[in-house]
């Protein structure tokens, strides 16, 4: 979207899925992926991996990127700048948080694009961690993430929760030996967040 603010015309662009990508980890939670010999827009693929969290999506993204731009989006909000050689980028929960917060602030994309995106994440199709902690009114901006996999299993999801007396941002990080019960655990969680919060004056 940052880029697309400075080159009009980018989320349009047209991108062939034209090969399959050689992954070394597998979603253990999708939805939904792209199909090989389709044509998408960069618009479709962000759809794809916010709401379905299609890795191939990602990856095709991925292999077409701006990555000085990328790692501008990290430097730009004083986080360290990603290896695209490492196969991970360690990040606390609280350094995660910091994306969610340009976004509801609309501080670092315009307002309309910062909504764009809230958007997306609103539509995020997976209900087994956060929101099932969460009333069913509750309207969320959320994603989860996944690593570890076989060795060492970790789980996070990141929320703006509007729901109760007002919004909230929270972010859970889980790790485990069992990757498919640690969704269990952030709903838990976010279920004691959103009875504290909702508590209070």
């Amino acid at each position: 979207y940052k880029m697309n603010e400075e080159n009009p015309g980018v989320l349009n662009r047209k991108v062939l899925y034209s090969k399959p990508f050689v992954a070394d980890k597998h979603a253990t939670f999708l939805s939904k992926q792209i199909k090989l010999g389709e044509t998408y827009t960069i618009r479709e693929l962000l759809e794809y991996m916010i709401v379905y969290s299609d890795n191939n999506a990602t990856m095709l993204l991925n292999s077409i990127i701006d990555q000085k731009a990328f790692k501008r989006t990290f430097t730009d909000i004083s986080l360290s700048e990603p290896n695209f050689k490492a196969s991970q980028y360690p990040i606390s929960a609280n350094d995660f948080s910091i994306f969610m917060k340009e976004l509801f602030n609309a501080s670092y994309l315009n307002k309309e694009d910062s909504e764009a995106c809230l958007n997306l994440l609103s539509k995020s199709d997976f209900r087994d961690g956060m929101l099932s902690g969460l009333p069913e009114s509750c309207a969320t901006a959320h994603k989860f993430g996944e690593g570890g996999f076989d060795n060492a299993p970790n789980f996070s999801e990141s929320a703006i929760v509007y729901c109760g007396k007002r919004p909230y941002l929270v972010t859970i990080m889980t790790k485990g030996t069992d990757m498919k019960k640690l969704p269990k655990v952030v709903g838990e969680i976010s279920k004691k967040v959103y009875d504290i919060m909702n508590s209070r004056a």
